[in-house]
């Protein structure tokens, strides 16, 4: 998706600053083309030559390079870059941007830029809830900065809390969103289910299947690339939830129901793409089942039926989608489910294709809506995800007409 983007590297002087080499192995391995600009200060943490290496590119360091061939190279390089991001960004870097002072070569061509620019801060949690630094990111935010917000955890200073740069991959995910995605569904609220459930049995033991949420996490992001505002109701799994999504973490069937249903109605699409139970013990020991005490024997009772109670409460407008995963007959079932369930539209999947289903990043689908079908080969789950979104879309805008 960043095939041929120029993306600026800004670096500023926090220790940081190794993750941002990461970063820009992440960047160069998605094939874009990154240009590093370092202030002073980063210099003290990591060497230009790690980013010439891992770029390809010479890393800027200077407003007044003598040795580079001359160019007004601040105002070129903000006419050629696609995107920038700063990461680690200071409180000492951002409070320079929202005040307008150009003193290094960061700062100039940041300034000089007109297209998306980032901003993931990173410093001490005091630093971070200072008034004075609040005030100056919601400065940065009125001027069109987005910001990554920073995590929380152990900081460098050998506390805990706020003000910790985010992991690379989650700055590469918002970067990937703000730059490769339609930006066709910015009035749309998405909301949409994921991962497994878990019914207990005892303290100890649960009913669940193999889901790792990965399909429905993939919409999730892929939506919030596209402009929406979104929410993700999320099962038990192992994934850390998309930048900007409202997340809502669940575990049982039942839980899963109450949360869906009480967001549902001022939702436009509705992505149902949990691998919800279809059955829970009918009761739940409240201590450990001893083996020896057991009957071998659980009786089951059914969960509520998710996607066929939003299938019939949908609005006229409402565009809801569901999943079928099969073993067998995969079409027809997934065209029965279609009708009974009152869907616009239901994704198919073979769960014994290679590549395909629970665990993989990869899926090879068949998107099924009233009125066509269309096969798609096998892709990433994020690729996949987009071309779900398409269909959903197309169908939200037939009814808007």
């Amino acid at each position: 998706m960043l095939k041929g983007k120029n993306i600026l590297l800004g670096v500023t002087g926090g220790i940081a600053a190794y993750k941002a080499a990461n970063l820009a192995s992440l960047l160069v391995k998605q094939h874009a083309n990154v240009t590093v600009i370092m202030t002073e200060n980063a210099r003290e943490f990591i060497t230009p030559t790690t980013f010439d290496a891992i770029t390809g590119n010479r890393t800027i360091t200077d407003t007044f390079d003598r040795n580079h061939e001359f160019s007004t190279e601040h105002i070129s390089l903000s006419d050629s870059t696609d995107l920038v991001i700063i990461a680690p960004a200071t409180a000492n870097v951002i409070a320079k941007l929202v005040h307008g002072i150009a003193d290094d070569m960061l700062t100039t061509t940041v300034l000089a830029c007109d297209c998306p620019k980032l901003i993931a801060p990173a410093m001490n949690t005091k630093m971070w809830n200072n008034p004075i630094t609040e005030d100056n990111i919601k400065k940065a935010r009125e001027y069109g900065f987005e910001i990554i917000e920073p995590d929380s955890g152990r900081l460098a200073c050998g506390t805990r809390g706020n003000g910790r740069l985010r992991e690379p991959e989650e700055i590469l995910e918002a970067i990937t969103a703000f730059i490769s995605a339609p930006k066709d569904m910015c009035q749309l609220h998405v909301l949409v289910n994921a991962g497994p459930t878990r019914e207990k049995i005892d303290p100890v033991r649960f009913i669940s299947n193999n889901s790792t949420g990965k399909m429905g996490y993939a919409i999730a992001s892929g939506a919030i690339a596209r402009g929406a505002k979104v929410t993700l109701v999320s099962g038990p799994t192992e994934l850390k939830p998309p930048m900007y999504a409202e997340t809502i973490n669940v575990t049982s069937a039942m839980e899963m129901f109450n949360e869906v249903t009480d967001r549902s109605d001022d939702a436009d699409i509705i992505v149902l793409a949990a691998a919800v139970a279809d059955f829970t013990p009918a009761t739940v020991s409240d201590q450990k089942i001893k083996k020896e005490n057991a009957s071998g024997q659980i009786l089951l009772e059914r969960t509520p039926d998710i996607l066929k109670t939003i299938g019939n409460a949908k609005t006229e407008k409402q565009v809801v989608c569901g999943f079928a995963m099969e073993s067998e007959e995969v079409l027809p079932n997934a065209r029965r489910k279609l009708s009974t369930k009152n869907l616009d539209l239901i994704v198919a999947n073979c769960i014994s294709t290679p590549g395909a289903g629970f665990a993989h990043d990869t899926n090879q689908v068949t998107i099924l809506t009233n009125y066509d079908e269309e096969a798609l080969p096998l892709m990433s789950k994020i690729r996949c995800a987009h071309k779900i979104l398409d269909k959903a879309l197309e169908i939200h805008n037939k009814k808007e007409q």
